[in-house]
């Protein structure tokens, strides 16, 4: 695995996790799967890079190239 510096606390040993991330809600619901984003676990924090983000915004803006609906299920904890 590689481990990369982390831009928060600096210390290396950070290690890219893939996530699913959900942006808006209702109609307008996209869910993005596999958003590589950066875990340190030193200090604790997790965070998208600038490029990770110009990406999701790219795939939020043409979302009807990249998105294939699929029924999903909610719920609410309780």
């Amino acid at each position: 695995m590689t481990t990369l510096i982390c831009d928060i606390c600096g210390k290396d040993g950070a290690h890219i996790r893939q996530i699913t991330r959900s942006y808006g809600k209702k109609s307008n619901l996209l869910v993005i799967e596999n958003v590589p984003t950066v875990n340190c676990p030193y200090c604790g924090e997790s965070y998208l890079t600038a490029e990770t983000m110009h990406e999701v915004a790219r795939i939020k803006m043409h979302r009807k190239d990249f998105a294939a609906e699929r029924p999903v299920s909610v719920a609410k904890f309780a």
